[in-house]
């Protein structure tokens, strides 16, 4: 086999790969943007989306709370396997107090 042969098998596998990866960049652009209009966000990457996502923590293996923004109003809500449940509420205008740490004693 010539050099000519394995260069041009070399230049095959590589534009084959670059075909390959932006056939993906074009899939993963055209997911994510279906993803977004299905959310409301819109072109300039603000959200009119009437639930917003603000902060999680993990409780147990299936149970977390979430603070969450609809219209305006913050909410605390419990999320477990089965339910959901709200825990507080805070009108608009109003944030959370943010908590202050105890000292830790040994």
């Amino acid at each position: 086999m010539g050099i000519g042969a394995v260069f041009s098998s070399i230049l095959a596998t590589v534009v084959a790969l670059a075909l390959v990866l932006g056939m993906a960049w074009g899939v993963i652009w055209l997911l994510k943007k279906l993803r977004d209009r299905q959310l409301g966000v819109a072109a300039n990457g603000e959200s009119d989306a009437p639930i917003r996502f603000l902060r999680s923590m993990q409780l147990g293996q299936r149970e977390r709370v979430v603070l969450i923004e609809a219209r305006g109003e913050t909410m605390l809500v419990g999320v477990t396997a089965g339910s959901v449940t709200l825990l507080a509420r805070w009108p608009e205008g109003q944030t959370p107090a943010k908590p202050v740490a105890a000292p830790v004693r040994f």
